[in-house]
């Protein structure tokens, strides 16, 4: 994996989380509060991890977690305000 496959491959997760977080705040906000993100965001992050899978190469897909953390980084820390038992 070159860094420019790491480069793209952390800016397209990144694009792809901030789409999820931008198109679904009240369903993660919810999520959040109810702690069950990730069953009420299943079907947008299973459709975010399959174009993410289908536009990297297998390589960074299967060694790298960039989707992953770019989901934790921005639909998650963005929401750190909203009262949850989790935090």
């Amino acid at each position: 994996m070159t860094d420019e496959e790491k480069i793209k491959a952390m800016r397209l997760a990144r694009a792809i989380a901030s789409d999820i977080s931008l198109y679904n705040e009240q369903k993660i906000i919810k999520g959040i509060e109810q702690d069950n993100l990730f069953e009420v965001l299943k079907e947008e992050l299973e459709e975010g991890r399959e174009l993410y899978k289908s536009r990297v190469s297998q390589d960074v897909y299967t060694n790298a977690n960039f989707f992953e953390r770019a989901i934790n980084d921005i639909v998650l820390r963005s929401k750190a305000h909203v009262k949850s038992k989790i935090w």
